[in-house]
């Protein structure tokens, strides 16, 4: 099981590698053609998104990973939320312009960091825990200007930006409580069952190494762009 677990997760990043931020083609052009207010389709367009947005998930799926109450869930989800959410507006709003590729590079070391949080390696290394909840939302931030670097690549219509960007930023939202529910629902299906610990370091050791190909393969497209 969790041979195959490591091989789906393997084979997902190489096939979107691709992808990861991307756009399609007829994404692309309806963003360089857009003009005036389109909520609709800038709705659809960030749920969309999010639920490509593997590298996203990944850092959620490991924020949530020891998470067994909703209530803890959805506060830290919060702060993921609030923290993509003001850098995505400000970024694009502000047009301040950031590598994309040490911005993702950023949310690789993210997927990594809160792996080796599980594993209760700040405690083992250094004895002492970072504050998880200040961590999320500092991600969640540099997780937002990854969004926002990417909607810089095409010039918008700058009429009704800012309400297509909370159109965008909303289906955001959507795509991820769309995905974060099948997530809780795996995690809750298999947290019946021994395997659950008993795989857990496993688990969150494959988390590590998917941030670590990740972050090598945008550090290798910021330093060959």
């Amino acid at each position: 099981m969790l041979k195959n677990g490591i091989l789906f997760l393997v084979l997902c990043f190489v096939s979107a590698t691709a992808y990861a931020h991307g756009v399609d083609e007829e994404t692309q052009s309806f963003l360089m053609h857009n003009k005036g207010v389109a909520f609709g389709p800038f709705l659809y367009i960030g749920a969309k998104h999010m639920l490509t947005g593997y590298d996203h998930l990944l850092f959620l799926v490991g924020v949530i990973f020891f998470l067994y109450r909703s209530r803890e869930i959805l506060l830290y989800v919060s702060f993921f939320t609030i923290g993509h959410s003001f850098t995505l507006l400000l970024g694009v709003m502000a047009d301040i312009n950031v590598n994309a590729y040490l911005i993702d590079a950023i949310i690789a070391l993210s997927i990594v960091y809160k792996g080796f949080d599980n594993l209760g390696g700040f405690k083992q290394f250094f004895g002492k825990q970072p504050n998880t909840k200040i961590a999320v939302l500092i991600f969640g931030l540099f997780h937002g200007f990854g969004l926002a670097t990417k909607l810089q690549e095409f010039e918008f219509d700058k009429e009704g930006l800012f309400v297509n960007l909370v159109g965008f930023n909303l289906g955001v939202e959507i795509g991820q409580f769309l995905a974060l529910g099948l997530v809780v629902l795996i995690l809750g299906v298999w947290r019946k069952y021994k395997s659950y610990i008993k795989f857990s370091n496993s688990t969150n050791i494959a988390l590590m190494a998917a941030g670590f190909l990740l972050l090598g393969f945008q550090l290798v497209g910021y330093f060959t762009s």
